[in-house]
């Protein structure tokens, strides 16, 4: 199935996108807490889908699918090419950090460049959403912890994340973690590691690759995370980045007010955003 959170009348609202319609669960659950009740409404979603009642998706308006996470964690260095590209060696250990939860956006809102920056950068992910919590997960049954996947878009401000060796200030700018369209749950795909991933700049395509080529993959990073914290229903993980970057560029190419970026994954649909200044 696929879940969204929506704008609804009276607030946000989940709901199930079948084809190009939205069908409002009813519930009055959050996205979190329909995760975290997942075993025992999904029976009653999965007729609610088949029911036919859909709101066409032109009329709605899409909100990031978890709007309020209990974590946000990111790892670096991931793809071998983005790693040739940085010029840094590949990690001997998992590299990770934070985005704030306030970084989180919409999947087609707008993304901000912050007041007195001008180094923003993308970054198309494949997001895993985490269903069961757990803590001390062995890789081999990380899989039975994920909910589903999304996309996800770690926009980063490089002067920020570069003038000292703590990435997360670099990385938590408001609106910096535009995720969606949607959640599609994990039991609709086959393989998380076997997924096209694009990038594109005002249609230009800047970065294209695919999941298999992780060089640490999901189990790992749920294993290795889950060594430090309980990992709880509605966390979020971005796997990596593959190369592309406009910071790798020669010469450099920030993103500037009126640019189109468009983030994509194999089966989880695409999100987009038009970047501008803050105000």
């Amino acid at each position: 199935m696929k879940l969204a959170t929506y704008a609804g009348s009276a607030g946000p609202q989940t709901g199930l996108i079948v084809g190009d319609t939205l069908v409002p669960t009813g519930l009055a659950h959050d996205m979190i807490g329909l995760i975290t009740d997942w075993e025992e409404l999904r029976g009653q979603l999965a007729e609610k889908a088949a029911s036919g009642a859909g709101i066409p998706l032109a009329d709605v308006t899409l909100l990031a699918p978890v709007p309020r996470p209990g974590k946000v964690f990111a790892i670096g260095l991931n793809y071998a090419d983005h790693i040739a590209e940085s010029k840094m060696e590949t990690p001997e250990h998992q590299l990770w950090f934070t985005k704030a939860v306030t970084s989180i956006n919409a999947p087609f809102a707008p993304v901000q460049i912050a007041k007195g920056t001008a180094t923003v950068d993308y970054e198309v992910e494949l997001v895993a959403v985490i269903g069961k919590r757990g803590r001390h997960i062995r890789a081999a049954d990380a899989k039975h912890h994920i909910f589903g996947y999304c996309v996800g878009n770690d926009v980063t401000e490089r002067f920020w994340q570069h003038r000292t060796r703590q990435w997360s200030l670099g990385k938590s700018f408001d609106t910096h973690a535009p995720i969606g369209p949607w959640i599609t749950t994990a039991d609709e795909i086959a393989d998380p590691h076997a997924l096209d991933i694009r990038c594109s700049v005002n249609g230009e395509v800047r970065q294209n690759s695919n999941t298999s080529h992780l060089v640490f993959n999901v189990w790992q990073q749920i294993e290795h995370l889950s060594t430090a914290m309980t990992l709880e229903p509605g966390d979020l993980i971005f796997t990596g980045t593959p190369g592309g970057v406009g910071a790798a560029m020669d010469p450099k190419q920030f993103l500037q007010p009126g640019d189109v970026v468009r983030c994509e994954v194999g089966g989880l649909g695409a999100i987009e955003a038009v970047m501008e200044a803050e105000a």
